[in-house]
């Protein structure tokens, strides 16, 4: 290997040829495009007229056989993430899984398995949401405590509107065989991710979905999931396709301070002078008179931070290539590693079991549990094999 890292495009759809154009207008440094491999001839047509001179392979296993690259990404269906990062990782090749890992546990915790048998073999996951600088920046506040411990969690994010349209555009959107969910799998995963990467995994979730409830389709079009961290803090996610106008907004509340998040553009941090139960036992009802007539001035108690950054299209995406390229290069720390994609799931997952048994379930729960449970879904759907 030289000092550029030849990328296999997997899939050469919406993602997989925007990964090949920011490799090609230089937003990827310390990467080239090594080949393209698509099943659909007229995808091969336009990925090898955008691409000259780039081989272009008609299958998955075409392009791991042929020399031509160092590592892949795959920009395929959900329940192929795991199969082939195995693949990969198994013919020697680093690998770069899209979200979600993939659909269910077990299936995640096999890819994991072999990665963590392939040390001297980089495997990271496309959380790009992981480089976002607002993101970033609100781990580090809240890794280094300035706001105390967590209390609660709560992200509202139902900015996913989807028309029946673009369900109705393809057999296998939106199926349970075919997509293996709805909103949890195909919208919120980096949701689902950033939640946990920033607060913590949580010890069990109690979870009411609808499915089909505003689309004529099979799976979740509406969650509201209540999860608890196992310390007496809780956190409530709540997220939809049918909302047309939508909201995101994320809040974390600390012993110490507080963190709101707009629109994920705009964090208004605010940090406590003292702990807040330090605050309260140290007030008597003369500072109390003055809270409720409006004489208090909250700057004796907290100070206020807005936190806002510019953030260019795909400069996310081009980030975690780069970051990905120079792990395989240099030995770099992954801003997303691929092992920590199994959080999400399990956490979906979860969201899913409870909502169909009407059960709290904990997120260690025996993967086969939901497996069993998501094959029975498949089978009723009556269009695509169960899985193992």
């Amino acid at each position: 290997m030289t000092d550029q890292v030849r990328l296999g495009i997997v899939g050469y759809g919406a993602q997989g040829s925007m990964y090949a154009r920011l490799i090609r207008e230089g937003a990827v440094p310390s990467m080239v495009i090594g080949a393209i491999a698509d099943i659909d001839p007229d995808k091969r047509t336009v990925a090898g007229e955008a691409n000259p001179g780039v081989p272009i392979h008609d299958s998955f296993d075409a392009l791991v056989a042929s020399g031509d690259v160092d590592a892949v990404i795959t920009t395929v269906p959900h329940f192929l993430h795991p199969e082939m990062g195995i693949a990969a990782l198994n013919a020697g090749l680093h690998a770069l899984v899209e979200k979600p890992a993939g659909v269910y546990t077990k299936q995640v915790a096999e890819l994991n398995a072999v990665a963590a048998s392939k040390p001297e073999l980089t495997f990271a996951i496309m959380f790009n949401q992981r480089n976002n600088p607002l993101y970033r920046r609100l781990k580090e506040i809240v890794d280094a405590g300035e706001i105390g411990d967590i209390l609660r969690t709560n992200w509202l994010i139902t900015n996913w509107w989807r028309p029946q349209g673009y369900y109705d555009q393809s057999e296998w959107r939106a199926t349970w065989g075919g997509e293996g969910g709805g909103v949890l799998v195909n919208q919120a995963p980096h949701q689902l991710d950033l939640w946990q990467w920033i607060c913590g995994v949580p010890k069990s979730v109690f979870a009411k979905a609808a499915f089909g409830y505003r689309r004529d389709i099979a799976v979740e079009d509406e969650v509201t999931a209540l999860i608890d961290y196992g310390n007496g803090a809780t956190g409530v996610f709540v997220t939809a396709t049918h909302d047309i106008v939508g909201t995101d907004r994320f809040e974390i509340l600390g012993t110490q301070g507080k963190i709101v998040v707009e629109g994920s553009k705009t964090a208004t941090v605010t940090r406590l002078n003292k702990p807040e139960i330090e605050l309260s036992a140290g007030m008597d009802m003369s500072d109390v008179m003055r809270l409720f007539m409006g004489e208090f001035d909250p700057t004796e108690l907290y100070t206020t931070e807005v936190i806002e950054f510019e953030s260019a299209w795909g400069g996310q995406h081009a980030g975690v290539l780069e970051n990905f390229a120079q792990a395989i290069l240099t030995g770099a720390e992954l801003l997303a590693p691929g092992s920590e994609g199994i959080n999400g799931v399990r956490l979906a997952n979860a969201i899913h079991l409870s909502a169909w048994t009407g059960r709290e379930v904990a997120l260690d729960s025996d993967p086969d549990v939901y497996l069993d449970a998501l094959n029975e879904h498949i089978a009723e759907e009556g269009k695509f094999p169960t899985r193992a």
